[in-house]
């Protein structure tokens, strides 16, 4: 546990993260941000793509739960539609909703990991709960505030190279 803004593991997509990536880090729980991360800010379903990856993810053992700061309707219906637990209104970088979401998994720290595009919320959310961070490039870029928080975060994603995968 620790306040650091420097992410475990750096992909440009959530596609990237595969279950051997994570079992190979002991890792059976993936937390997962949902804005710009799953789905870009917007009630669109998931895609057939995602759905894809979900299925491979959870034929390997690999438990997946969204993590969002939502606090909005969003969460909940991207979740039943995407057939995963959620937790909206999190509060990342909290710990809170983070922990929440492994001790209902009922799995420890060591065994997860949490996927999203922010430094500030989702990697340092990781870091204190000590789990494994993995930042991943957001999908879009919706108003120039949040396009200037990235930016803003350029250092920190540098400072983790980019994760080699196999695909």
């Amino acid at each position: 546990m620790g306040f650091s803004l420097v992410p475990d593991i750096r992909v440009d997509s959530i596609f990237e993260i595969t279950p051997e990536m994570l079992a190979s880090r002991g890792i059976s729980l993936l937390l997962l941000d949902l804005d710009n991360t799953l789905a870009p800010y917007s009630k669109n379903p998931p895609s057939k793509e995602l759905f894809l990856w979900r299925e491979r993810m959870e034929s390997a053992g690999i438990t997946l739960f969204i993590v969002s700061n939502t606090k909005t309707q969003r969460a909940e219906i991207f979740a039943r539609s995407f057939g995963v637990p959620y937790i909206d209104g999190a509060k990342k970088p909290s710990p809170r909703g983070i922990i929440k979401a492994i001790e209902g998994c009922g799995k420890k720290a060591s065994e997860t990991a949490l996927a999203g595009d922010q430094i500030f919320t989702d990697v340092l959310g990781a870091n204190i709960s000590g789990i494994t961070s993995i930042i991943v490039k957001p999908i879009k870029f919706i108003n120039p505030l949040i396009a200037l928080r990235y930016y803003i975060e350029i250092p920190f994603r540098l400072m983790r190279k980019k994760e080699l995968t196999n695909e």
